[in-house]
């Protein structure tokens, strides 16, 4: 019997492993089309122009309140007593990425264009949005153990692995800021050539998310790595990278 609930568990675990990167690579591709293009409005429920903005400023709303409550280690700490460990993360990823792909899809626009950009200024706006790509890329990969998906613990698990944690250390981007990816969205957010009024809604909110919840996430990492984090908050800038990095934090 006890064999039969292993090898059950192991084909949710394996099955979960697949279903949140698949889940949370579409939620991202869906996000970046939408910060592209402007005007990825899939579907158009017909409000009126201060209906479509309270609309989506509750489909913004309704994202932070998920995102930010469940990846906070309280959150994570009380689910651990329903769920084995290993699923916590890959839980947060299915759960974010379906509430992302829903504030995406039923998003709707504005008639309302403030302004759009032309020709070269246009160009670079686009090329902006680029190096903001680029960027995020740059710090995903230069994060020891980053794991947007949640496949780490689960993967382990189903190897007999113990879990890991990973040691606190300074590369990359994080030289120069304590939350490049922040930062790097940040300047996708705003790369737009065409603002409208639901778009310039969704930059102040999504911007002033951002900047909460990087605070917040500092108390977590405070706990996590004690002195270590304290000193680096005192040599490297949280969000924007004013200044020229020097020794390596942490190392």
């Amino acid at each position: 019997m006890k064999k039969k609930d292993s090898a059950r568990e192991k084909i949710k675990a394996g099955s979960i492993m697949i279903l949140a990167p698949f889940l949370g690579m579409i939620s991202l591709l869906l996000f970046t089309l939408f910060l592209f293009s402007g005007r990825f409005h899939p579907m158009d429920l017909k409000l009126p122009e201060q209906g479509l903005l309270i609309w989506d400023t509750l489909l913004s709303l309704i994202f932070f309140v998920q995102h930010s409550a469940m990846i906070r280690r309280g959150f994570q700490s009380r689910l651990i007593r329903s769920v084995p460990p290993h699923y916590v993360h890959s839980i947060f990823t299915i759960a974010s990425s379906l509430v992302l792909i829903l504030a995406v899809l039923l998003w709707q626009p504005s008639t309302i264009v403030l302004f759009e950009l032309q020709g070269l200024a246009k160009g670079l706006a686009r090329g902006i949005f680029l190096l903001g790509i680029a960027g995020t890329l740059w710090g995903g990969f230069s994060l020891k153990g980053f794991d947007p998906f949640g496949r780490i613990p689960l993967r382990d698990y189903l190897k007999g692995r113990p879990g890991r944690t990973w040691p606190f250390s300074v590369t990359g981007p994080y030289r120069w800021v304590r939350h490049p990816l922040y930062f790097f969205v940040l300047v996708m957010i705003w790369a737009c050539p065409v603002l409208t009024a639901d778009r310039l809604l969704f930059n102040i909110l999504w911007t002033l998310w951002i900047i909460l919840g990087a605070h917040w996430e500092e108390k977590d990492l405070v706990s996590d790595f004690g002195k270590k984090y304290s000193r680096y908050q005192e040599e490297v800038p949280m969000l924007i990278p004013w200044k020229i990095p020097g020794k390596k934090s942490g190392q």
